[in-house]
Formats: C-alpha cells, structure tokens, sequence
C-alpha cells in the first residue's frame, strides 16, 4: 500500500489517462493499492492502463465518467465501496485541455464552463466519497497549477478555475479534519506531458515562448509527471499525516 496506508480499500484516481493521473496510477500500484480510475472518453488507453496496473499485481477498476454530472460519480462511489469496501485515496487529476487565451477574450458561458468542469467536478467527487473517506480517515489530493501562485499571461482560464479547487481544498481541510481526512493539492509547473505537451503540439507555445519559459525556472528544466505523481502520493500517505489545507507547488522554483 502507498505508506503507511496499508488497509483494505482502493485509492481513486480522476483523469487516470492524463499524463499525470496515469503516473500516479501506476505509482500507487507500485506502492500496492488497488487503483481505480475515472476517464472522460479514451477507452483505450483506459484498456492500456488497466492492463499495466492488473499486470503489476494489483486489482484495478476504470469508468468512462463524467465528473459534472452528481449521479455519475455518486454512483461509481458506491460501487467502489460495494467492490472494495473502503475508499481511503483520492487524488483528483482531471481537468480539461485549456488553451491559452487573454481572458478579455473569453465568454462569460465558456469561462462558467470551465468552472462546471474544474471546481464543480472536483466538489462532485469529494461529495460522493466523503462518507467513505470519514470512514477510513482517508486523504484527498486535487492536482492544480502552480500558476495560482504566479499567473503566467494567457493562463488565467486554467488558472482560475483551479483557484477555487485550492479554495475548496482549504475548506474541506478545516472542516474535516475532525474526521481525521486530510485535504492537499499539488501545482505541476512546465512539465514534459499533458497540457505543456499539447500546447506545443499545437503551436500555442512555439521555441521562443518555452525558453522564456525555461528562462524563469531556477532549475532551468521542465518536470515531468512522474516529479508530480511522487508529490501527489506523498501528500496521500501517512508520512504526510500532520499535513492538510496545503499546497505544494512542483514547479522547480518557478514561484519563486
């Protein structure tokens, strides 16, 4: 099990088939936890995924699932605890591809879109697994940005919306650690995969834009989503048991 959380029950993972929620993924097994992930339509890789984590000697569990709709997740949730008794992880990954645009470009209805898709989702999931984590004294851990700490220019339509999840974050810290849940985030930088990769892919961040980039990072290198999978499963386990409403920005000193 991921440190000193060796008990029965599964850790839950949203967006398993991103670079980063597929990193952890596959960390968590490697620590011994069944696995069960979320994923928005990429049965595939989802195939992939499970495949790996079964192959690793673990059981794991996946559902095309979308996270703004409260009866989907609620329902999965109980099938969770149904399957595997207890649900003592979450580690919240998904998040939609967001291109980078000067808000005074976008629309009220695509930036209250975002919202639905960042900080409702991200409620939705801890509503449906609360019950579940008070019983097992469980952690959550909701995968952000470091750009809430120092906002880049053009990536305030990600950067807000993830805001208000830290806020819920710090929330849900004060108010259930009564429980002995735990609530922390994790802000990725510039890495190698997901959103950074699809942003150059697409010619939204070109050479120049990247070295500037790397330019303001004190490391002079971007991570990857294995440095933010080891701090999200970090946070989760008990050698970070005294540790809840913070966030630990993976970054390499971009905030700074």
């Amino acid at each position: 099990m991921i440190e000193g959380a060796a008990r029965d029950g599964v850790a839950l993972v949203t967006g398993g088939t991103g670079g980063i929620g597929s990193a952890v993924c596959k960390l968590l097994a490697e620590r011994g936890s069944a696995v069960a992930f979320t994923y928005r339509a990429n049965a595939e890789a989802a195939d992939t995924l499970t495949a790996a984590l079964t192959a690793s000697g673990v059981t794991a569990d996946s559902i095309a699932a979308d996270l703004t709709d409260p009866s989907t997740v609620d329902g999965y949730a109980e099938t969770l605890r149904a399957r595997f008794g207890a649900i003592h992880t979450v580690i919240h990954a998904a998040g939609p591809h967001i291109p980078m645009i000067h808000l005074s470009r976008v629309d009220p209805g695509r930036y209250a879109q975002h919202l639905g898709q960042e900080a409702a989702a991200f409620f939705n999931v801890v509503h449906a697994v609360l019950p579940s984590l008070r019983e097992s004294k469980g952690s959550v851990v909701a995968i952000t940005t470091a750009a809430t700490h120092r906002y880049p220019v053009r990536d305030g339509l990600s950067a807000s919306p993830k805001a208000a999840v830290e806020s819920l974050v710090r929330a849900f810290a004060a108010e259930e650690g009564r429980f002995g849940v735990r609530f922390n985030s994790v802000g990725p930088g510039m890495l190698t995969e997901g959103m950074a990769e699809r942003l150059i892919s697409s010619g939204e961040l070109d050479d120049r834009a990247l070295a500037v980039a790397k330019a303001n990072i004190p490391l002079r290198r971007f991570g990857d989503a294995g440095d933010v999978a080891r701090a999200a499963v970090f946070l989760a386990s008990e050698q970070a048991g005294f540790i809840t409403g913070q966030k630990l920005d993976v970054d390499g000193g971009y905030g700074v």
